[in-house]
């Protein structure tokens, strides 16, 4: 697996094999960032369920102004400092060992705001809109966010968890990307290579 844009492009990450993490597939990485594309630089990125860390560290590659990076799994934070410290992002990575969830109140309470949320869970377990749902209640969001939420494409995104509101899906093989804004839907970007278009 590598860094598929920005500075780093082509730099190799730790092979996922090594924690058993399940990470995004290529092609949904690289649709999920052309869809978020007007959003990244000098954003403030969480990637919550980080696992290898590849999509936070997409970020940085393409001029987020640091990462976040929150999971449960010491294996996943260990791969997510190899791959920081590879690429030499250390400066503009943290790493949070901890539940995802949990862990939203925590910052929010220490005063931090994100502009760029991943939310990439294991499938079929209900994360994904529960992460949403404490997303909107946590406080721990910037005034203009965007939350990218990958999942499977049986599982049915979370419509409203105000102030978020589901903006823009869009399907992906067996992969769907889900996206939620403050305020109205309507969708956020072009989103080149989506599949059957948005849904």
């Amino acid at each position: 697996m590598r860094i598929i844009g920005g500075s780093l492009r082509g730099r190799r990450l730790v092979d996922w094999e090594d924690g058993g993490i399940r990470p995004v597939r290529d092609m949904v990485r690289s649709a999920l960032f052309s869809i978020v594309a007007d959003f990244v630089a000098d954003a403030n990125c969480l990637d919550l369920f980080a696992g290898t860390g590849a999509l936070g560290l997409e970020a940085l590659s393409r001029g987020a102004r640091s990462c976040l990076f929150v999971d449960r799994s010491p294996d996943a934070c260990a791969i997510v400092r190899r791959n920081a410290d590879a690429l030499g992002l250390l400066d503009r990575a943290e790493v949070y060992h901890g539940d995802a969830l949990d862990a939203l109140g925590h910052f929010a309470r220490r005063g931090r705001r994100f502009d760029l949320v991943f939310v990439d869970p294991p499938y079929f377990e209900g994360h994904a809109q529960r992460a949403v749902a404490a997303l909107g209640d946590a406080g721990a969001l910037a005034e203009d966010p965007l939350v990218a939420v990958a999942s499977h494409k049986a599982e049915d995104p979370i419509e409203v968890a105000r102030p978020l509101v589901l903006v823009d899906s869009r399907r992906y093989g067996d992969n769907a990307l889900h996206f939620y804004r403050r305020g109205e839907p309507g969708a956020v970007g072009s989103g080149d290579g989506n599949e059957g278009g948005g849904t």
